[in-house]
């Protein structure tokens, strides 16, 4: 900057000429200019100003100049008013200058050709943000400063996206090259948060109803302040929506580690607004409250670092956050006493998505052991109410595909131009008539169905987090804790939570509760599978069974000594078998693609063992959870396509129980029965339930899901049917899976990998259909899932020779013709559901090899033999039907242990290959 500023001085003309073609020409739109360069050969301009004054500038002169000069201007001057004013001014010829490049084919080398005018742009703001950010309050609310200081910064920002790209990706390479980018990164989001400062002092004098004397109004200083806000939380929020800045950001300590965001997010949920104020600010500040918390969300939802447990690594971090979350609790607690009946909302100004949002941040919170126990003490009463809610007040809330009142988001689009001419204008001491400034919302709104969905998909995802205890993760206190806090809390006068509802205090609380959540949980099953796993509605299910027993217990007396041997009996007959639900590690990475069902194999899943994380049967088929009636009849679980995008079905069997008043009673109509064609997997658990089907009753229970979706909007009907065909069909051909399972033998967790899942997306959809990456990895974790269960399956004779093989395994293999498999013959590997899953060559066939007899009656009449695998269509990790530590007990282990994957394998899983 001191070079550019050096180089400027030894041409006393430019000098000169600097300050007023600052003045003079920061009104002087990129389409003027353009004009202006028409009847220029060398982009020397000739501009006579409004006084009369004619001007001669070389605008390539000027663009290299600039930045230099106003770094040079920031530098010598005292941070006042006329310094905010120049600054602004200088800013505004940058943006025009930036914007001419784009209009200008000449012009356009100068920000092509000269990279030091690139990189003095990047460095003015950096250096302009920096200073920004240590700016220090010392006036009044009201004070013209405030408002020059946050249109400093949101024209700081968008400047950006003038001379490097609109492309939000394109930024982030840029900024992160950069070597300063650090420095950028702190800046950014301590100047921000001046801003929200200013805007805090200025809405407590708002909110006082103080007069203003000029005609700039205090509600056009607010509102204006709100949207320089909104612009520059906006420019953070979507670099924050992209992965390479997000893991910087993740990086930085002062911010994450050490709490930085959280105050920012702090302040923003702070603000408070009277009901008085104008629709457009009160829509300001909900948007503005929107956006912090999806940037929130971007970094708790970051894949490899755990935000949460960087802000907990510190007790005043951890306090901080908790003080957030409780913002987050507190901001829910009031949308939720809201009646959607009564609203009548302003479409005109978007209010964002601030409900939902909020609630899929406590999804999280529910979720994390940091916080589950937190929000258990904090936010049950609130649940609670909502549950005690008379029945049709519930439904219409809670069971409702179609809501009377819904969000919807917007984005702005900020105009440094129009922002800096209004801030100039109407700061100005000659100002006769002030003017107003609405900025352009894109509307970013969602269909009532699909809210209402992801909204009540929410709400039960509370239940299932909150009531779910896995041993060795789960404080000990923590267990049950949740159902007893449910039961304190229906003692409890909760009408004063929820204000706009009516409450009927003669209803018991222990019976509406009961029919309301047995309509919840009929409700849910038709979000099965786009908005709900099937275990999240298992664990609903597990807790409402929970409360049912205690609603028993309570109404025959029992005392306390009685009901605590009864948590020690549930414990045994739940937890235990519930919590054990961990299948391994690759049931974890499928939860994290947080999307579709996977497939059961018509038995409950095994269980985790603690110490080696191995696979151990555990669960027999007839397990059942407490108080729940369960009927266990086989079911086939046959996999559609290559596995993917395949549809659960889940119907209530029925929960029968006594009232709080000690009556037996039976479920009622809207309590449906449950049954599932497969298990799914959350975001952030490693649990999983697995229920069967009769498929007589799979049949009723399609008919009666159709039925019940049509009641409650046939349009939106319409739309769930596409989108079941859309799932139904198979994703890729058999060129593109046979091309990315060879790719998996080199590149076994491609799915881990961003970059590798988006150019074999690219690659796969050169030879087919479109496969996006995020289609690609959600395939990768159903097809590691898939191999997992069938892991499983062949885990019986696998642990133990001693174990005869059933017949079902002998049926999914070959059948009953023996092939006439000779050493050195080519053969295809065939997996427990007749699929081929490699192919290899016989390497021995009789004797012994590694201590294992090869004769074909040796092991209980299924004979094994050698084989060398030279083709590979599984994971290398599966476990293989014959281990030990000598041979090994997966492919890779094989592989790594003979230099080829020589594996035992069954010759009734074989067959000869054609080729």
């Amino acid at each position: 900057m001191k070079a550019a500023e050096e180089e400027a001085s030894s041409n006393d003309v430019q000098v000169l000429n600097l300050i007023p073609s600052v003045k003079q020409l920061h009104g002087v739109t990129s389409q003027d200019f353009n004009k202006l360069l028409k009847d220029s050969e060398n982009l020397i301009i000739n501009y006579r100003t409004e006084t009369g004054l004619l001007l001669k500038l070389d605008l390539e002169k000027l663009a290299g100049f600039l930045p230099g000069h106003l770094a040079s201007v920031l530098i010598s001057s005292n941070r006042d008013e006329s310094l905010f004013r120049y600054l602004l001014c200088g800013v505004r010829l940058l943006h025009s200058l930036c914007d001419l490049s784009s209009r200008n084919s000449k012009f356009e080398q100068i920000f092509l050709d000269d990279v030091k005018v690139t990189g003095q742009l990047i460095e003015i703001v950096f250096f302009l943000l920096t200073v920004l950010a240590g700016y220090r309050q010392e006036d009044h609310a009201f004070s013209h400063v405030h408002i020059m200081h946050s249109t400093l910064v949101a024209c700081n920002f968008y400047l950006i996206t003038g001379f490097i790209s609109t492309q939000w990706r394109d930024i982030v390479h840029v900024l992160l090259a950069h070597p300063k980018v650090d420095i950028f990164i702190d800046a950014a989001f301590g100047s921000v948060r001046v801003v929200v400062r200013s805007l805090e002092t200025t809405l407590v004098a708002y909110n006082k109803d103080i007069s203003m004397e000029s005609n700039l109004t205090a509600e056009r200083r607010v509102y204006y302040l709100c949207q320089q806000c909104e612009a520059s939380l906006q420019f953070l929020q979507s670099l924050c929506q992209q992965k390479m800045f997000k893991e910087r950001l993740l990086k930085n300590k002062e911010l994450c580690g050490k709490g930085g965001i959280l105050l920012l997010a702090q302040s923003i949920l702070k603000l408070h607004i009277q009901p008085h104020a104008s629709n457009r600010i009160m829509a300001a500040i909900s948007r503005l409250k929107a956006k912090i918390l999806s940037i929130l969300l971007s970094l708790c939802e970051a894949e490899n670092i755990s935000y949460l447990d960087e802000v907990a690594s510190t007790t005043k971090s951890l306090e901080l956050s908790k003080s957030v979350a409780l913002e987050v609790f507190d901001l829910l607690k009031k949308d939720f006493g809201r009646n959607p009946g009564k609203l009548t909302a302003d479409r005109s100004h978007p209010m964002g998505f601030v409900q939902l949002n909020a609630m899929r941040l406590a999804d999280i919170f529910s979720d994390d052991s940091n916080f589950r126990s937190y929000m258990i003490l904090c936010f049950t009463e609130v649940l609670t109410a909502i549950i005690s809610l008379p029945h049709g007040d519930f439904l219409s809330c809670w069971c409702s595909s179609n809501l009377s009142d819904t969000e919807e988001d917007a984005s702005l689009e900020y105009d440094i131009f129009a922002a800096v001419g209004w801030v100039l204008h109407n700061t100005s001491p000659d100002v006769k008539e002030a003017t107003d400034l609405e900025f352009n919302l894109t509307p970013n709104s969602m269909l009532k169905a699909s809210y209402a969905h992801h909204r009540t998909s929410l709400f039960i995802k509370f239940f299932a987090n909150l009531h779910c205890f896995v041993p060795n993760v789960c404080e000990e206190q923590e267990r049950n804790l949740f159902v007893l806090k449910v039961l304190e809390c229906l003692n409890m006068d909760l009408s004063n939570l929820l204000p706009e509802f009516s409450f009927d205090s003669d209803a018991p609380r222990a019976a509406t509760a009961s029919r309301n959540l047995r309509s919840l949980l009929s409700h849910a099953e038709s979000l099965i599978p786009n908005f709900l796993n099937v275990e999240d509605i298992q664990l609903l299910r597990v807790f409402f069974g929970e409360l049912q027993s205690r609603f028993t217990s309570n109404g025959s007396g029992r005392n306390r000594a009685q009901q605590k041997t009864q948590d020690s009996k549930f414990e045994k007959s739940s937890w235990d078998k519930f919590s054990k639900l961990n299948i391994n590690e690759w049931y974890q990475e499928a939860q994290s693609a947080g999307g579709r069902p996977l497939p059961l194999t018509g038995r409950q899943p095994a269980d985790l063992d603690k110490k080696g994380g191995k696979i151990k049967e555990g669960m027999s088929e007839n397990s059942s959870y407490p108080n729940l009636e369960q009927h266990n009849t086989k079911a086939e679980d046959k996999i559609q396509g290559n596995g993917v995008n395949r549809q659960s079905h889940v119907e209530n069997k029925g929960i029968s129980g006594k009232t709080a008043s000690g009556g037996v009673r039976d479920t009622d109509k809207d309590a449906h029965k449950i049954e599932t064609s497969g298990s799914d997997a959350s975001s952030a658990k490693g649990k999983n339930v697995a229920v069967h089907m009769d498929k007589g009753e799979l049949s009723k229970s399609n008919e009666r899901h159709k039925k019940v979706a049509v009641e409650e909007n046939p349009e939106d009907e319409k739309i769930e049917l596409t989108q079941r065909k859309k799932r139904k069909r198979t994703i890729m051909n058999e060129e593109q899976v046979l091309t990315i399972e060879r790719a998996l033998l080199d590149e076994p967790d491609m799915q881990r990998n961003a970059a590798l899942l988006q150019s074999w997306a690219d690659k796969l959809s050169s030879n087919g259909s479109e496969v996006t990456s995020s289609q690609l990895k959600n395939w990768l974790n159903n097809r590691k899932a898939r191999l997992a269960r069938t892991a499983k399956d062949v885990r019986p004779v696998t642990a133990d020779l001693d174990n005869p093989v059933s017949d079902r395994q002998k049926e999914a293999a070959l059948g009953s013709h023996e092939s006439p498999i000779s050493q050195g013959q080519y053969v295809m590997l065939i997996g427990q559901q007749g699929e081929e899953i490699g192919k290899g060559k016989v390497f021995q066939l009789e004797g012994e090899w590694y201590g294992k007899a090869l004769d074909a009656n040796a092991l209980h009449g299924f004979g094994v033999c050698v084989v060398d695998v030279c083709e590979l269509r599984v994971d290398k990790g599966l476990q293989l039907p014959y281990t030990s530590e000598a041979v090994g007990s997966t492919f890779a282990e094989a592989q790594t242990k003979f230099g080829v994957m020589r594996v035992i394998w069954p010759r009734k899983m074989m067959a000869l290959r054609s080729d």
